[in-house]
């Protein structure tokens, strides 16, 4: 491939690794340890990234400031569908997340615990009782795949256990969705859907995957 004749042969085996992670998992972020070298990476070859996704119909975006790559389908293909448990977590996930940093300095991390969690959904009145164990952690390991977050505590069923939020929450979940997702949350809160249909249709839409 021409892009990549200029390159060592280390770097294009980085560079094909890097395309598959991105495809596999949408986000990259500095501030996540395992991630920091495949960003800077991708910087370096900015140009390279996006001509050959965008010859795959994917876009690039590359947030500095926040220090995080976001990889989306231009065609809304490959995406995930979230059921509404899913978003509830994450919308949470994200309120917590401004709440949070209003507290902390612009380099601080921001970490809450499961007990944070369960006390904005029970606030939230979606339902009278706390998210299962189960759901909690389905999501969780779902949102740690896709670089949103990172559990701190093995046991994710001890409401003391810490969830470090990535910046990466701010590009998956914008204002835009938070206000969607509010009102997708008002109407499953007044009863007007069942579980079943929630499940099946309340679908949030997480990235390309």
């Amino acid at each position: 491939m021409e892009l990549l004749d200029k390159m060592l042969q280390r770097d294009k085996e980085n560079f094909r690794r890097i395309c598959s992670r991105l495809l596999s998992c949408c986000f990259l972020c500095k501030s996540n340890a395992s991630n920091k070298s495949d960003y800077y990476f991708v910087l370096k070859y900015r140009g390279e990234f996006k001509t050959y996704l965008e010859i795959l119909g994917y876009r690039l975006e590359i947030n500095e400031e926040l220090g995080v790559i976001q990889l989306t389908n231009a065609y809304n293909y490959n995406r995930l569908n979230l059921k509404l448990y899913e978003s509830v977590i994450l919308l949470i996930l994200r309120i917590l997340y401004d709440e949070k940093k209003r507290e902390l300095s612009v380099s601080d991390e921001v970490i809450v615990n499961l007990g944070d969690i369960q006390d904005k959904y029970l606030s939230l009145q979606i339902r009278e009782k706390m998210i299962d164990k189960t759901t909690m952690r389905n999501a969780l390991s779902l949102f740690r795949r896709f670089q949103l977050i990172e559990t701190l505590d093995r046991d994710l069923g001890n409401e003391e256990s810490r969830i470090l939020i990535y910046d990466s929450i701010l590009m998956a979940v914008r204002i835009d969705d938070i206000r969607k997702a509010y009102e997708k949350l008002e109407i499953y809160r007044k009863g007007k859907q069942t579980d079943e249909e929630t499940d099946e249709n309340e679908a949030d839409q997480l990235a390309s995957v």
